[in-house]
């Protein structure tokens, strides 16, 4: 048996039907109901035949506009707007696992932190917090960290205006940074497609 179905074994035994378990391109990927996330992901760190005791990453996802235009969200793959995903290491057993949970309120999206679980994912989640809005319910400190305080809205959420809602420059008159309305007309940047044969070649 190979690690990786040793873990899947590992997978089934441990969680049963209550989850959904995924394999593709050798990676496998656990899926988990937001109600279960806490529960479930302790169980990840402390089952010694799982021992996921690293979090080396949790990222937010936004689905809205996934695979268009070929299909569009949501999907029975894809079936809510926001997802939380987070990679696992077991250095004990020398394997990996993917973790993701769909959130449940497109609108207002909210899943509980894992902050007691794996401390490392503190600035993991405010950085999924500032740049997709999700809401990590319990985090002690959950504040913008990598765009300013005044930011609005959250730049990795598809529906985001290339150009921003605000834009900050220096007044030489107030002596502070101001906030005032993009100036710059919003427009669709196409790239240049280039089919002279030889373009770009010295001759």
């Amino acid at each position: 048996m190979t690690r990786l179905e040793t873990l899947k074994s590992n997978l089934w035994a441990q969680f049963g039907e209550d989850v959904a378990l995924t394999e593709a391109l050798n990676e496998l990927t656990l899926e988990i109901n937001p109600d279960q996330w806490v529960d479930a992901c302790t169980t990840l760190r402390d089952q010694a035949a799982l021992d996921f005791a690293t979090c080396i990453d949790l990222c937010a996802v936004d689905y809205s506009t996934w695979g268009q235009p070929a299909f569009g969200w949501p999907t029975p793959e894809f079936p809510k707007r926001y997802a939380v995903v987070l990679h696992l290491i077991s250095v004990t057993h020398n394997w990996r696992l993917r973790v993701r949970t769909w959130v449940s309120n497109d609108d207002f999206p909210v899943v509980a932190s894992l902050v007691d679980v794996w401390p490392s994912v503190n600035w993991f989640e405010r950085e999924a917090f500032d740049l997709y809005g999700v809401v990590f319910e319990g985090h002690p400190d959950l504040r913008r960290i990598l765009t300013d305080y005044g930011f609005i809205g959250h730049p990795f959420r598809k529906d985001f205006p290339l150009s921003g809602h605000v834009e900050m420059r220096y007044d030489t008159e107030q002596k502070r940074v101001i906030y005032q309305p993009v100036t710059i007309e919003p427009r669709e940047i196409t790239p240049r497609i280039v089919r002279e044969e030889g373009y770009g070649i010295e001759r």
